[in-house]
């Protein structure tokens, strides 16, 4: 009743999502990366470190679009593809009015790296 049998059927597709529930198997954290659950798979010791380098790769970027991408893809999992597509329209033509946005296009444009105030 939690919505396991929803997400996970999204996720994995129905032949997967059905061996899995009707089984009671799990899944390994290999199999987990090959069918797109999680984003890699690292040795235990290097967790922290692995996740210190995506966050930082993630915060040199604009944190108004990082939201609005973050918000993207978290309404993809909740949306049909046509809403989805029109709400990610939405989320584009509002970062129109972020300096953020005139900053990154300058930066690609000038083959500089972009210098982001989150505004």
């Amino acid at each position: 009743g939690a919505g396991g049998t929803q997400r996970l059927t999204r996720a994995v597709g129905k032949s997967l999502a059905m061996e899995l529930i009707l089984t009671g198997d799990r899944m390994d954290a290999r199999r987990a990366e090959q069918r797109g659950l999680v984003s890699r798979v690292v040795a235990t010791e290097d967790v922290v470190k692995e996740a210190v380098q995506v966050a930082e790769k993630i915060a040199k970027f604009s944190v108004p679009v990082i939201v609005a991408a973050k918000d993207g893809v978290n309404a993809a999992m909740e949306t049909g593809l046509q809403d989805g597509i029109k709400y990610e329209k939405a989320l584009f033509w509002s970062t129109f009015a972020l300096d953020d946005r005139r900053e990154g296009m300058a930066a690609f444009a000038e083959k500089r790296k972009p210098e982001f105030k989150d505004a």
